[in-house]
């Protein structure tokens, strides 16, 4: 297919879709989802997207399963809040009413002419290759590939967004679930790390053969990219306050020089050179506080970033 480059959240991408209001009025009402669900909607439909990019997808495909993915979970609409939102382990009773969100919003979307040929990412995300997964435990060759793909991006933002993590620090052991889950004969390799949180509470996830595992390779790409990009956003700001902490220090030598000058004169000649690199409210009073102030700022970012490097090795050397 031909590789196009395709951005859901771009206004002018939407105006492809001409959406009329009563189509825009079904994507809206994800609206009255609750927060976690709303955003985890989008979240697939943002990963979805960068799949089918990675994968050549033309434009016309990559729309039909970005709003696919972005409609996958509209079903739990209906689903109890007290077992949508429960905070612990569903129980099995629990569990099977969760499961209905698929054949719910199948049939909400299904209803509607125009959103009809989306409404099997609302059936079907759970499926799984090996046919483990829910509603009908379908198989490879009886998953369509648009379905493979959003189950890949659904099953990636889950286990992160239930690890709450802020950035894409300490997802490796997310990807090796992914990657677990995309071996259908071997048994697991990353035993030695059943202490990790992230693997212990997706434990029940990780089994065998249920997510194709060239998507997954390419989620490799997406999520390296993606570190990439934040390390560069993160390491301007490092920059900056390398820069400032650098002019800080110049006040400080002058200053220093000023303490130690035996007349007035030069004093004052030295104070004026600490006057030269301030900037803004600081001042010869202050300047040490706001000195420490950047050390600190600068040494917590720099370990943030030194982290995303060493998590982009991490996933660099992950093979499928």
């Amino acid at each position: 297919m031909k590789n196009e480059v395709f951005d859901f959240y771009d206004k002018t991408s939407l105006k492809s879709y001409n959406l009329d209001e009563k189509m825009r009025y079904q994507l809206n009402m994800l609206d009255t989802l609750d927060v976690f669900t709303r955003k985890h909607c989008e979240n697939v439909a943002s990963v979805t997207c960068r799949l089918c990019e990675y994968l050549h997808c033309n434009k016309g495909f990559t729309e039909y399963c970005t709003i696919g993915a972005f409609l996958h979970d509209v079903g739990k609409l209906y689903i109890p809040a007290e077992v949508l939102q429960k905070p612990g382990k569903l129980t099995d009773e629990e569990y099977e009413i969760m499961k209905t969100h698929t054949t719910i919003g199948y049939n909400m979307l299904n209803k509607d002419p125009k959103l009809r040929p989306y409404a099997h990412f609302a059936l079907s995300h759970h499926e799984a290759l090996n046919g483990s997964g829910y509603p009908e435990g379908l198989t490879k060759k009886e998953i369509p590939y648009e379905i493979q793909i959003v189950t890949v991006a659904d099953e990636f933002d889950a286990i992160v967004s239930k690890r709450q993590y802020k950035t894409h620090i300490g997802i490796s052991d997310t990807l090796k679930i992914l990657i677990e889950n995309s071996q259908p004969n071997a048994k697991s390799r990353y035993k030695e790390e059943k202490k990790s949180v992230a693997l212990s509470e997706m434990k029940d996830l990780a089994k065998m053969g249920k997510i194709n595992p060239a998507i997954v390779r390419v989620l490799f790409k997406v999520v390296v990219d993606d570190i990439g990009y934040e390390i560069t956003c993160r390491q301007s700001y490092v920059d900056d306050l390398k820069a400032e902490i650098d002019r800080l220090h110049e006040v400080e030598k002058y200053d220093i020089k000023r303490e130690k000058a035996t007349n007035e004169k030069k004093k004052n000649y030295f104070l004026e050179g600490m006057k030269l690199y301030l900037k803004g409210e600081e001042t010869v009073d202050n300047y040490k506080q706001l000195l420490e102030e950047y050390k600190q700022a600068y040494s917590t970012r720099k370990a943030q970033v030194d982290n995303l490097y060493n998590e982009m090795k991490i996933i660099k050397k992950l093979r499928v």
